[in-house]
């Protein structure tokens, strides 16, 4: 029988890099959220930055479901993660043991013991993950016992912190909302307005606590489906075992003030802070969420199901390659030279194996996503170039084609893949492009020529006329056209050869 990882177990291997000391360290940070996406990078850097002697601090985790903290107990906090994949070409395959949690306390049974963490001297420093709901504001009495809200748990805790005359926090939330520090800050002081807190505390908020806005990117899968095979080879039991890819990217808007507070960034320089991370949402919307855009549709219509059949069939690799490398990547030069690094590593994540990244599932709301990621790529590449980016172009046709409804079923709209093969098209704008679908009788280019041309001015779907960029909607047609008459497939076959 297995061993199971514990404290225990750790010090019988020092090899493992954690020394007896580390369980001593101090709590700095409080930390609402026992996700894998914490886990995997957040706390990944923090233990990162301990085993290398410079934050030397612990992370009190707060769970906000019923129920105790199980395997964290069981375990004293400690977790493996496995970080496999590709990096710069190569192959990574890597198992770190994470000593950085101290204690996991679960907010509606434990509330009174993270009130007495909060104000501990040492701990200043607030991390979030509650999902993209979480940052919403609730009408609710903060001081009438547990509250339901994050920032009704947050005002909580930073009246307590104010109430004991201490200092403020560095606050940091990550949930996948822009501008999610400002949106935090003013949550918060609209509770604190309802609550009729005093004037003094509200401009305490304000002026003694940092609240910073934050881009986290890594893909973390959590628990590998072979999860015994993998403690067989590790030699010991863990039921928190995460999987992670090997990119990250944490980008923080602050100072100096901020990144002395947050030292364990010191050890990794893919954690950023910066005064401003609006160039790093740039780079991320436009090449990584960008070309998923561009190329999902032609992938999906073609017979592939994942990101990594792409990147293993020799033209949706092209595919990749030249929307990353030849049509975004120049658009962005404004951005300075990470943007290239960053477009590497995109590849990369997208070769990754170990990532069953499905299409469909990136075909949500793929008409507003073409419209936010990838119209002003186009506008800016015409601009630059004076011609088009072909493969986007012919991804804007196979959104087109993707959209194009075989059926309705229960009110819904569904597309066809092949002879028998249906997909659910769950999109806002599918009524609007079924619409435009029904004005096309016979898939010959008059018809599909009008169709594209009247989709390219639709102003409830794009921001601009997209009529308007020369032979913009001319090559779309094309592109339509011929994958109408030969199949997907077969087309992008022929297009191979031409191109």
């Amino acid at each position: 029988m297995l061993p199971r990882l514990n404290k225990q177990h750790v010090m019988n291997n020092p090899s493992w890099g954690i020394k007896p000391d580390y369980f001593q360290f101090p709590e700095k940070i409080l930390q609402f959220g026992t996700g894998v996406l914490l886990r995997g990078l957040v706390d990944y850097l923090v233990d990162k930055a301990n085993k290398a002697g410079i934050f030397e601090g612990r992370i009190v985790v707060v769970k906000s479901t019923d129920g105790d903290a199980g395997a964290f107990g069981t375990q004293d906090g400690l977790y493996t993660t496995h970080i496999k994949g590709v990096s710069q070409g190569q192959p990574v395959n890597q198992h770190l043991v994470n000593a950085s949690v101290s204690r996991v306390l679960q907010s509606n049974a434990e509330w009174e013991a993270i009130l007495a963490a909060a104000t501990q001297p040492t701990l200043n420093i607030i991390i979030s993950n509650t999902t993209e709901v979480g940052i919403q504001y609730v009408e609710e009495n903060v001081a009438a016992g547990v509250p339901a809200s994050y920032p009704g748990k947050l005002l909580a805790i930073l009246h307590e912190r104010f109430r004991k005359g201490m200092d403020g926090f560095v606050i940091i939330p990550t949930e996948l909302v822009v501008d999610n520090g400002k949106l935090l800050k003013e949550t918060v002081l609209q509770l604190a307005a309802f609550n009729k807190l005093p004037e003094d505390f509200i401009h305490w908020i304000s002026t003694a606590n940092r609240f910073c806005s934050s881009l986290v990117d890594r893909i973390v899968p959590g628990k590998p489906k072979n999860l015994q095979e993998c403690w067989e080879q590790a030699g010991y039991e863990d039921e928190l075992w995460i999987d992670a890819e090997p990119f990250l990217l944490w980008a923080i808007e602050g100072d100096t003030a901020v990144a002395q507070q947050l030292a364990f960034h010191q050890t990794d320089s893919r954690m950023l802070i910066a005064p401003s991370i609006t160039p790093y949402r740039e780079q991320k919307l436009r090449i990584l969420n960008g070309s998923h855009t561009a190329a999902v549709c032609v992938g999906y219509l073609s017979g592939l199901n994942t990101v990594y059949e792409c990147m293993q069939d020799a033209y949706m690799r092209r595919f990749f390659e030249t929307v990353v490398t030849d049509e975004i990547l120049p658009t962005l030069s404004a951005l300075g030279p990470q943007t290239a690094v960053f477009a590497r590593d995109v590849l990369d994540r997208f070769a990754n194996p170990y990532i069953e990244h499905k299409l469909i599932s990136i075909t949500f709301q793929q008409s507003s996503k073409m419209n936010a990621r990838n119209v002003q790529t186009l506008l800016r590449y015409r601009e630059a170039k004076g011609i088009l980016p072909e493969m986007m172009l012919l991804g804007f046709a196979a959104t087109l084609l993707f959209l194009k409804p075989a059926r309705e079923v229960n009110g819904k709209y569904q597309g066809q893949r092949g002879k028998d093969a249906f997909y659910d098209i769950t999109d806002d704008n599918a009524a609007v492009f079924a619409a435009h679908w029904q004005s096309v009788e016979k898939n010959g280019y008059p018809e599909i020529s009008a169709m594209v041309r009247a989709v390219c001015k639709d102003s409830r779907l794009w921001e601009t006329d997209l009529n308007n960029i020369p032979g913009f909607a001319d090559t779309v047609t094309d592109h339509l056209v011929g994958m109408l008459q030969n199949g997907v497939q077969s087309y992008i076959t022929h297009h191979s050869k031409v191109l």
